[in-house]
């Protein structure tokens, strides 16, 4: 069987990440990238051991042995550049969030599904094994009616004053950034998990640090340069450090969760406590192998993940024996696993359930972080306007 060829556009730090991914499937192979130059583009793919290089990415779609083209750039461009490659006729994943704004979310929603292409969207979190052990939990009704979902989202790479990336500006990382960027996240896994989407959000958001020093080398956080004897340019900051949200779900239930980029020791900690009629349940993605279950009458429990003690419909999820733990790049390879199997299968969006998030989960994230933006302003419930896209 031949492999399916693949194009990836865009090679900071996420487009390596997919192409590690891809790599482990066996079936799927990696032919391309595009960078905003030729020369970057050539230097990138001698690194990543990748035959064709492409200075516009426009170039690359006109490709007719690429099948799927991989959406890695900032977000300005994911509109542009996902529009475009479903113009091509390629099968397309982007990187989150699908678009600056839920009307071209809606727009990339609709000309995809008109379209006929396979789209996704790298909402890796759902993907990890004790997540979807979990999912299988729930659904199986394990631990009763889900009765309030709590949690949060924190990161500290924002923490000091000198920390700058391009995320920072609306212009490029959009009007939102810890919700869009993190909170996206958050939402999305818990309505996975839970099988509810979210209805209406009350939110308040903060700039904690509202004046931020850029180095003007150019250097940004996460670059090896050292922050001594640097100098700096002072800039505003317009976009959010840290939200708090309450949301309500589509059958009455309710919840909250925080976002944070300023919380000192937090990596990249995505945590969520389901507490439901029967038990209670917490999952932190910075120990991804354990699930908390508690009882009130009886000791509480922790699962470490098993394919032995998982669920049926997980178990596909997990790809070693217990103990050996899976963690960030497995749950991103699961995505790529579901997702290229779906193409290899013929499936179709139209008549065919993806396990894995796709465009119209993309929009309908850009719609709450849209909701949430229009609560803080406004500082009341909005509710979270989304028109079901329906395929012809």
């Amino acid at each position: 069987m031949k492999k399916i060829k693949v194009g990836i556009i865009g090679t900071g730090f996420i487009g390596p990440t997919h192409i590690e991914a891809i790599r482990r499937l066996g079936f799927v192979e990696v032919v391309a990238l595009a960078e905003t130059s030729q020369e970057q583009a050539e230097t990138k793919a001698a690194e990543l051991g990748i035959p064709l290089a492409y200075g516009d990415y426009r170039e690359m779609l006109k490709n007719d042995e690429i099948q799927v083209v991989h959406n890695c750039t900032p977000n300005h461009v994911h509109f542009t550049i996902n529009k475009d490659i479903i113009l091509a006729g390629k099968h397309v994943v982007s990187e989150k969030p699908l678009a600056m704004n839920s009307e071209e979310s809606g727009e990339l929603l609709a000309l995809a599904q008109t379209k006929g292409v396979v789209h996704g969207v790298n909402f890796n979190y759902r993907q990890h094994a004790s997540v979807q052990n979990l999912q299988a939990m729930i659904t199986n009704g394990d631990l009763g009616k889900v009765n309030l979902v709590h949690g949060s989202y924190l990161q500290d790479w924002l923490l000091y004053e000198t920390d700058f990336n391009w995320r920072l500006a609306p212009e490029v990382g959009g009007k939102s950034r810890a919700v869009a960027d993190i909170g996206s996240h958050w939402c999305d896994t818990v309505q996975y998990v839970t099988g509810k989407k979210i209805v209406e959000v009350f939110a308040d958001l903060a700039t904690v640090i509202p004046v931020r020093k850029k180095a003007t080398s150019g250097s940004n956080t996460f670059s090896a340069a050292s922050h001594e004897e640097q100098d700096y340019e002072d800039v505003a900051i317009n976009t959010e450090d840290y939200a708090s949200v309450l949301v309500r779900f589509e059958d009455g239930s309710k919840g909250v969760f925080t976002v944070s980029q300023v919380s000192a020791g937090r990596k990249n900690r995505l945590s969520f406590e389901i507490d439901a009629s029967k038990s209670s349940v917490f999952w932190n993605q910075e120990e991804p192998e354990k699930l908390w279950i508690g009882h009130r009458d009886k000791p509480n429990e922790i699962l470490l993940a098993d394919p032995s003690l998982f669920s049926a419909a997980a178990k596909s999820a997990i790809h070693h024996p217990g103990g050996h733990n899976e963690g960030w790049p497995d749950a991103l390879k699961n995505m790529m696993q579901n997702f290229y199997t779906f193409i290899r299968e013929g499936k179709s969006l139209k008549t065919d359930k993806p396990n894995f998030a796709t465009f119209e989960d993309g929009h309908l994230s850009m719609c709450i972080t849209d909701a949430i933006l229009e609560s803080h302003k406004q500082q009341k419930w909005v509710k979270v306007k989304q028109e079901k896209e329906v395929y012809s």
